[in-house]
């Protein structure tokens, strides 16, 4: 049972005494012909004619103050604010008492009258009517003045506390309109990108969240158990195995919007279950992906922001194509002073970076490609601000991609960079079904049981490969990371409207 406080069981009573008065606080039905913005547009519109606008409205109360006869109040609605107007001797004495006894700041309120502007120049609502639509027990948090010893007034801002804003992510949305403002540019971010792929003839599709195979990128997956089947089920870390089934269907160009699960580590750029867009299109290659990219993601940002060039933190970043491109040896070359062409096994590169760089080694036990992944991460990553192509990688840390003609270690691979970090992954997708077999084969020999990376042979799409599939190029970005980048916030947690966290404890 909820342990309430003082305040709140103040509330509880009022709640009580509204009913036994016969007033219900939460009321079946609600009315509005208006939000507060198209009222006030609305009346500005025929202000000019003198035209009468009459308005019902429905939000939450926000400021309410009584001075005498009349009293004024702020309501809240997803659109802005809007001041109401009550005078005692239209309404009746005891309606406008009740209000400013029994309504509290939170609670939800329909209020019906007339649009008028004040002596002040407020636009306003002259309430001619009235009813509560939902009591609010736990008062929200509230901005806070505090005199400093020196007379000046500092203004705290409700809810600060990024862990309770994320913990509580209804009351952090219902007090910080810039929060709202986050999650709606966010939205558009994702219109935008549906718009361009369909633009660009992609179809839009949908695959198995719930897989009996995982597979498509290097993760744990979480598992669960369907026990209609009597089998364990794995929540996908990727689309990527089904979306190229599609292509081997003659289905050309198909992209999905949707949840992965990664069963990882949380920090500031990751998120277990995050949303991913990835895309599949026949015939094409990863330089013709990296072309689609950034065509795509600077016109994602002129969408949400207005421009192709965004804030981010210290910097500023251009989203304008062409972007710039790094061949991942010429990178790692430069930034750490390795030529990882010269070292071709894992003992070799070990031996070299442990040379160059002492105790700053990946381990010992990596695999040849997850010591150039270190490399990148280490020395190449951090230096790659401004949106950035780093591509062509080791063939062992990417199982489904073509190799280069001549170079049977690398792949056709791209990442894309911004701000120091990746936001996508990009391959000439490799359809030969007897090399796809042997690379999983491979792989499996490569890493111990236990690695994350060690990537599943999957019959069935192989089965899917040996009916045929065009050559064609795939593409997977992180729709949480783009976001970060547009909308300047440093922690994922701030892009997500309900980020995963520890169980919270509550008391008996």
């Amino acid at each position: 049972m909820a342990e309430y406080t003082a305040l709140e069981k103040i509330r509880l009573q009022k709640l009580e005494e509204l009913r036994a008065e016969g007033f219900e606080p939460y009321p079946t039905r609600a009315e509005r012909t208006h939000t507060s913005t198209l009222a006030i547009a609305e009346f500005e519109s025929a202000e000019k004619d003198a035209k009468e606008v009459k308005a019902t409205l429905a939000g939450r109360i926000r400021a309410n103050r009584a001075m005498g006869k009349v009293s004024f109040a702020h309501i809240e609605d997803g659109s802005g604010k809007i001041q109401l107007f009550f005078r005692s001797n239209e309404l009746g004495k005891d309606r406008v008492d009740l209000f400013n006894r029994m309504f509290d700041l939170g609670d939800f309120i329909q209020a019906s009258g007339v649009m008028f502007r004040t002596k002040t120049g407020e636009i306003t609502l002259h309430v001619h009517d009235f009813k509560l639509l939902a009591k609010s027990i736990t008062p929200l948090p509230a901005d806070k003045d505090v005199t400093q010893d020196d007379g000046t007034v500092v203004r705290y801002a409700a809810l600060e506390s990024p862990e309770i804003r994320a913990r509580q992510r209804y009351a952090d949305l219902a007090v910080n309109p810039e929060v709202r403002e986050t999650f709606r540019k966010r939205a558009t971010l994702i219109k935008a990108l549906r718009t361009f792929l369909d633009d660009h003839d992609f179809l839009e599709v949908e695959t198995p969240i719930l897989q009996p195979l995982y597979g498509g990128a290097a993760a744990r997956p979480f598992v669960t158990h369907h026990n209609e089947l009597e089998q364990d089920m794995y929540l996908r870390i990727s689309f990527e195995l089904y979306l190229k089934r599609l292509l081997v269907g003659n289905l050309e160009r198909v992209y999905e919007i949707g949840r992965d699960f990664r069963n990882e580590g949380v920090s500031f750029k990751h998120n277990p279950e995050f949303t991913q867009l990835e895309f599949y299109w026949a015939y094409a290659n990863y330089l013709q992906v990296m072309e689609l990219t950034e065509q795509m993601v600077s016109y994602a940002a002129e969408k949400v922001t207005g421009s192709t060039t965004v804030k981010f933190g210290e910097h500023e970043l251009d989203f304008k194509p062409p972007w710039k491109r790094v061949e991942m040896r010429t990178g790692i070359l430069e930034t750490s002073g390795i030529d990882i062409a010269e070292y071709k096994t894992a003992e070799e590169l070990f031996k070299a970076i442990k040379i160059k760089h002492g105790n700053k080694t990946p381990d010992p036990k990596s695999a040849r490609g997850k010591m150039i992944d270190f490399l990148v991460g280490e020395f190449l990553e951090p230096t790659l601000i401004q949106p950035t192509f780093l591509y062509n990688y080791p063939r062992d840390i990417s199982p489904l991609a073509k190799s280069i003609p001549g170079d049977p270690l690398t792949v056709e691979r791209f990442e894309g960079y911004a701000a120091g970090f990746e936001i996508c992954n990009a391959f000439t997708e490799l359809n030969d079904p007897i090399d796809q077999e042997q690379r999983f084969i491979d792989m499996g020999s490569d890493y111990t049981d236990d690695e994350e990376e060690k990537h599943p042979l999957d019959e069935d799409y192989l089965r899917a490969m040996r009916y045929g599939m065009p050559p064609n190029g795939g593409f997977g970005m992180g729709v949480d990371r783009l976001s970060m980048l547009l909308l300047n916030k440093h922690s994922i947690r701030e892009v997500l409207l309900f980020p995963a966290l520890r169980k919270e404890e509550f008391g008996e």
